[in-house]
């Protein structure tokens, strides 16, 4: 993914809403995969390298691992060989290779992180600042890196960098490191598809926000799938599993907005591969690795609906030009999930008329988390926002043009109304020419909505006339 910064490795991920509890499913169940055992004799050594067994341990084998005081190396080789073993018993992927995992401070990941705010990638960010903008989940008074950068660094857990071919775990005591069980489980998969389905390969990334995160719902979702199978052997007792013990999060105060955002491949994902598992078996899965789905849509209402083409003719008068470098040409593409973030982290912080903020807990399956369903956001068919910049002045004035496109009419209107209810949250008053003007706050900006159909416009300037000059086409 872009150092948009959503990711830029593959991470496990804890996510804490204040007010909102993580649903958790049942030990146990009909729903677990089904593994085949290897044909084996005990725990002596296999003649060659089978599925199950990697670097001298079985997948049901005890360990001597005693995490209370840390990890020595010792302890640590064995806790990852038989991990890696039981990556392979669950997810049927033989490792080529051993895995290696290091453990990094959460203060040295977070200065390594905040690196995606360097000038070099200056023009990025401004382009980037413009998208979670118009997302009302990052204002003018927050760059979008710094929020991005901030949040990932209290809540990643562990990561699998492929261009490393590592495991890195984040932690607050490097000195005596643990590692909680899911957490290794879930990087090693990371670790299993980037030596079976080169995790670098460009079907992995992508130009748009929209198309990170449909990748990521098959990449995280598989990890995530695995470690809930994982997770819920060790509930059962059915593996001897090593004990973690209670650690304190030095967390920090993520933005709710990015956070919500960037976590539903990890919420989805599960749904999506379990959907995939159940139709196909691994292999099915092993399928929408070579082929990633296109868009979060598809992950959130496991579908193959591609989205609608959307062209656009840049209408910039008087010094407003887009980011041409940037993005699709100059656009980016927020997708239903980034839609749903922007509707409810609105409705939590602001009282917007958009989402009930509990709909999110109203989930239908035991492998999803939170609820990404809503009906502003239902019925995407595509959008393309292209952010704006006007250097004529003595400082540079940023708007956007949001081009969305809907399945029909009623579910523009839908989004529409959604959206206006946000910019009422924010006291917005609507002048005779149907501009509307947020006068304080992060986003005091003018805006003009216009629906047309199953198309909503949004354009977006610091004052009326920004927002004519930007799209004259628009203008009453």
């Amino acid at each position: 993914m872009r150092t948009t910064g959503l990711r830029a490795v593959f991470a496990a991920v804890l996510l804490v809403l204040a007010g909102c509890a993580a649903p958790t499913a049942a030990p146990g169940g009909d729903a677990s995969p089904a593994t085949p055992d290897p044909d084996r004799d005990g725990f002596d050594d296999p003649d060659q390298d089978v599925l199950g067994w990697e670097v001298g341990y079985w997948y049901d084998e005890s360990i001597a691992v005693d995490q209370s005081d840390g990890l020595n190396d010792s302890e640590m080789e064995a806790y990852v060989a038989r991990g890696m073993a039981r990556v392979e018993q669950l997810r049927q992927l033989e490792f080529d290779e051993r895995v290696p995992v290091s453990v990094v401070s959460r203060d040295d990941y977070r200065s390594a992180n905040a690196g995606g705010s360097a000038a070099s990638d200056s023009e990025y960010n401004r382009w980037n600042d413009q998208v979670w903008e118009a997302l009302f989940i990052a204002g003018e008074s927050t760059a979008s890196a710094s929020a991005i950068s901030e949040t990932t660094g209290s809540s990643v857990l562990g990561f699998y960098s492929p261009s490393d071919g590592e495991i890195k775990i984040v932690t607050d005591s490097p000195g005596e490191p643990t590692i909680d069980n899911a957490t290794l489980v879930h990087e090693l998969v990371h670790a299993a598809q980037d030596q079976r389905f080169d995790l670098t390969d460009a079907r992995f990334r992508s130009e748009t926000q929209d198309g990170d995160l449909a990748t990521d719902g098959i990449v995280e979702g598989d990890a995530s799938y695995v470690e809930r199978q994982y997770s819920e052997r060790c509930a059962a007792g059915t593996w001897d599993c090593v004990a973690t013990p209670d650690t304190e999060n030095s967390g920090g105060s993520p933005n709710l907005g990015v956070l919500i955002t960037i976590f539903q491949p990890y919420s989805d994902g599960p749904v999506y591969v379990h959907d995939l598992y159940e139709r196909g078996g691994w292999e099915a899965v092993n399928d929408a690795l070579r082929d990633p789905p296109a868009s979060t849509e598809q992950t959130i209402h496991v579908t193959d609906e591609s989205p609608r083409l959307i062209s656009f003719v840049d209408e910039g008068t008087n010094g407003w030009t887009t980011f041409p470098d940037q993005g699709v040409e100059g656009s980016d593409t927020v997708g239903e999930a980034s839609m749903f973030a922007m509707f409810w982290y609105q409705a939590r912080t602001s009282g917007a008329e958009t989402v009930r903020v509990q709909s999110i807990l109203d989930t239908n399956s035991q492998y999803d988390t939170y609820n990404y369903d809503a009906e502003p956001s239902n019925g995407w068919a595509n959008d393309r926002l292209f952010p704006y910049r006007n250097a004529a002045g003595a400082e540079t004035d940023y708007g956007y043009v949001w081009v969305t496109e809907w399945d029909t009419d009623d579910d523009a209107r839908e989004f529409h109304d959604a959206y206006l209810n946000i910019l009422s949250a924010h006291d917005a008053t609507q002048r005779d020419d149907g501009v509307y003007v947020i006068a304080d706050g992060s986003f005091n900006d003018a805006f003009r909505v216009v629906r047309t159909g199953d198309r909503v416009v949004v354009v977006n300037g610091p004052a009326p006339a920004d927002v004519d000059e930007i799209r004259p086409g628009l203008a009453g």
